[in-house]
């Protein structure tokens, strides 16, 4: 018994020091709970007496709106959102400055703030995912709201010699002189009854100039147009240009999503400009983007590929009967020019209906991406940019390419397998063989000759085909003796200044000559890519 009574003194002795350890360990985080309560509290104190003495600075400034009200006001804003009074007090006294003052830069921008003004961004620096979308006019951030800030996005880009030049509204969107950005348009009706914002660059140069409009993937499925926007639009330095350079790299989204040349209801956008308010829903997208988007350039060029696995030599399709769209065409470099006017509902003669110089770049092929023709049509409109006075950039062509006034497509007359037996570009005499075509089960093979002299513009791809199946087209070669016969001499055709241009009045002769040749000759050559 005594060892079990010195076993148990033990234990209590123990469990006495235990519950020491414990008192002491509880006071001690006792006190630095204390302190720490302490030292916040002496930096709260000196906060808010700061924070009342700014309430009463405010409410004598202004008797009916105090402390945050008032930059709530000022900010459009509720006075429970207000983020710092300290803020608010440093604006207000900012704005005291100029309140006896015509100058004063925040009553200027809070008069023009009914446009938002386009944030400007580098186009050629990537971008991540989330902002790829294109962003609502509504989106993009305000001006500024400090006149340091004014003072640098009213200097910024001007040259000290030269005027300040207005800025650009497009798209609800205002885009300064010297700035650069993207902004979306969204057509008013779509077939799925949403609206697809579809993705609009700007560049907007310092000094004033025509506005260039550039637009691609009318047809969802013809990819190398979007390419030579992207690059023609990345490369362009807006300090650098004069007037404007506006982009679509693809204006049908719809059928870009889907692969498809179409919209959603199988309407083809390009034979709908320019488009009708309340026509079909093709008709409505086209009208709502010729409204928006076109009526703003001064000239335009339409970029567009083969379709129905065809592809075309780089040629500039144009109507070669006005003067203003001749001068374009010239302007390409060695480009093939091939007399147009285009199909009622296409967007280029809707565009040089409504006075806006247009033309069509075609070039390569639908469903693919070619260097060639990227390139080809990338070097094309920077010397088209050099010549409108746009922008300083000079490329070096080889020989200069011909003006074709009448072109044909070739078609097969009997069904099988067709295999070219000529390239594009390449010239071709009256008789030559072109291709042939091969039936797979009985083996008959028959060919296809050319009955011109001229030179291959557009083929048809090696594929399966069905009698009367459009195989090449062929530039057919005139002479100027045969066209001098159908008009008169070329001074007659231009008046004024324009008679000294004699090679556009021979243009303008050609083109109409083949224009009365073709309806003499109730000659209709079918569109089957613009």
């Amino acid at each position: 018994m005594g060892f079990e009574a010195v076993i148990i003194k033990q234990i209590n002795i123990e469990h006495n020091l235990a519950q020491k350890w414990q008192f002491v360990l509880l006071a001690g985080l006792v006190n630095v709970v204390a302190c720490f309560s302490l030292a916040v509290f002496a930096e709260v104190q000196p906060a808010t007496r700061e924070h009342e003495e700014i309430s009463v600075t405010n409410s004598q400034t202004s008797p009916a709106l105090t402390g945050s009200a008032t930059a709530a006001v000022r900010k459009g804003t509720s006075p429970d959102n207000v983020p710092d009074d300290g803020h608010i007090a440093n604006e207000t006294n900012l704005e005291s400055e100029y309140i006896n003052s015509d100058q004063n830069p925040l009553s200027a921008i809070k008069s023009s703030n009914t446009v938002p003004r386009a944030e400007s961004v580098d186009l050629s620096e990537p971008i991540s995912v989330p902002e790829a979308s294109a962003p609502d006019a509504t989106d993009i951030s305000p001006a500024p709201t400090s006149p340091a800030e004014i003072e640098i996005v009213e200097a910024k880009g001007q040259v000290a010699h030269e005027p300040p030049r207005s800025p650009l509204i497009i798209l609800g969107a205002e885009v300064s002189p010297g700035t650069s950005t993207r902004l979306s348009w969204k057509p008013d009706q779509s077939f799925e009854g949403i609206a697809a914002p579809t993705p609009v660059l700007v560049v907007n140069g310092l000094r004033a100039g025509p506005t260039l409009c550039l637009t691609a993937a009318i047809h969802g499925d013809e990819l190398n147009g979007i390419e030579i926007v992207r690059r023609v639009l990345y490369e362009a330095d807006p300090k650098k240009l004069t007037g404007t350079l506006i982009g679509v790299p693809i204006v049908n989204l719809h059928g870009f999503h889907r692969t498809s040349r179409y919209l959603p209801d199988r309407r083809d956008l390009n034979r709908f400009f320019p488009g009708n308010a309340t026509g079909s829903s093709a008709s409505r997208i086209a009208h709502s983007f010729f409204n928006e988007v076109i009526g703003h350039c001064d000239a335009l060029v339409d970029l567009h590929t083969g379709s129905f696995r065809r592809t075309n030599l780089p040629q500039v399709r144009a109507d070669l009967t006005d003067a203003a769209i001749v001068e374009l065409s010239q302007s390409f470099g060695a480009t093939v020019v091939l007399h147009n006017a285009g199909m009622e509902g296409t967007l280029r003669r809707a565009a040089a209906d409504a006075r806006i110089p247009a033309i069509t770049l075609e070039a390569g092929e639908p469903m693919r991406l070619q260097q060639t023709a990227v390139n080809h049509g990338v070097k094309g409109i920077e010397t088209l940019l050099n010549k409108m006075g746009m922008y300083k950039r000079v490329s070096f062509w080889g020989d200069p390419e011909p003006v074709f006034y009448r072109s044909e497509w070739i078609r097969s007359d009997q069904g099988g397998i067709l295999f070219s037996e000529v390239n594009l570009g390449e010239r071709v005499r009256e008789g030559e063989l072109l291709g042939t075509v091969t039936d797979p089960i009985t083996n008959v093979r028959a060919e296809i000759h050319s009955p011109f002299k001229g030179r291959i513009l557009g083929r048809a791809l090696d594929q399966v085909v069905m009698p009367g199946f459009a195989a090449f087209r062929i530039g057919i070669e005139t002479s100027e003796e045969d066209m001098q016969e159908q008009m008169p001499e070329a001074t007659d055709i231009l008046e004024g200044e324009d008679a000294r241009n004699i090679e556009a009045a021979k243009i303008i002769r050609n083109a109409r000559s083949a224009d009365a040749l073709a309806k003499e000759e109730q000659i209709a050559t079918p569109e089957l890519s613009e």
